[in-house]
C-alpha cells in the first residue's frame, strides 16, 4: 500500500444530493469548464442549482458517499435520443470521483444507480459523457460497454462569436421579412417603382 493511502471499509452509499452538499459538489466539479478556482460556483449558487434539479422530475443529482465523505457525483437527465424519435435516454453527465476515492467502486455505484433509474422510468438507453482528458473515466465506461457515439466540444459564446462572420450566410437566415438585408429591401423597392411607372405610362 502506498504511504498515506486511505483505507475505506464502508460501502459506497448513493443518494440524491441536497443543498447541504453544495460545498462538496463545488469541490468535485470545480474547474470542469476550465475556469480558475476563484470563478468556480459559490456554495450558495450551487445550493440553488441543487434545489432546482431536485424539483425537476426529469433530472437527478446523485452523490456517492464513503464514511460520510462525498466521494463522487453525477448528473442525470431524461430526454429523447433524437429530436424526431420516441426512444428516450438517461443522459449520465459529469460523472466525477475524487482522486482519493478512485478504485473504491464509486463510479460503478453511480452507474448502477443510473441504470436503476432508467429501468424504473422504462427508458431505453443510457448515454454517458466523460472528460476527454480523463483516460481512466473513458476506459471505465468502455469496460461497461458504453461505446463512443459522438465527440462533444465546447467553447464560450464570446470565443465562438469571434470565429463566425458578422453577417450570417443566406442559408442560415430564417425566411422572414425581418431577416432581409438592407440591400434586398432597396432592390425590391426599385423593382416596385419601375413596375408602378410602367403601369402609369
Amino acid at each position: 500500500m502506498e504511504e498515506g493511502a486511505h483505507v475505506f471499509r464502508s460501502p459506497v452509499h448513493v443518494r440524491d444530493a441536497c443543498p447541504d452538499d453544495a460545498e462538496g459538489l463545488v469541490g468535485v466539479w470545480g474547474g470542469l469548464t476550465g475556469r480558475t478556482p476563484d470563478r468556480d460556483p459559490r456554495p450558495g449558487e450551487a445550493a440553488g442549482a441543487v434545489a432546482r434539479i431536485a424539483a425537476d422530475p426529469d433530472q437527478r443529482l446523485l452523490v456517492a458517499l464513503i464514511d460520510d465523505q462525498l466521494a463522487g457525483a453525477a448528473h442525470l437527465s431524461r430526454g429523447p435520443v433524437t429530436p424526431i424519435g420516441d426512444d428516450e435516454a438517461v443522459f449520465l453527465m459529469h460523472l466525477q470521483v475524487h482522486d482519493e476515492f478512485l478504485r473504491h467502486g464509486v463510479g460503478r455505484a453511480l452507474v448502477e444507480a443510473t441504470v436503476s433509474w432508467a429501468e424504473e422510468k422504462g427508458t431505453t438507453y443510457v448515454i454517458a459523457a466523460a472528460a476527454v482528458a480523463s483516460r481512466d473515466a473513458n476506459r471505465f465506461m468502455a469496460r461497461l460497454g458504453l461505446g463512443q457515439l459522438a465527440v462533444v466540444r465546447g467553447a464560450t459564446v464570446a470565443s465562438l462569436r469571434a470565429k463566425l462572420p458578422v453577417e450570417p450566410p443566406v442559408a442560415a437566415r430564417v425566411g422572414s421579412r425581418r431577416t432581409r438585408t438592407a440591400g434586398q429591401v432597396l432592390v425590391q423597392r426599385r423593382s416596385l417603382r419601375r413596375a408602378q411607372r410602367r403601369a402609369a405610362g
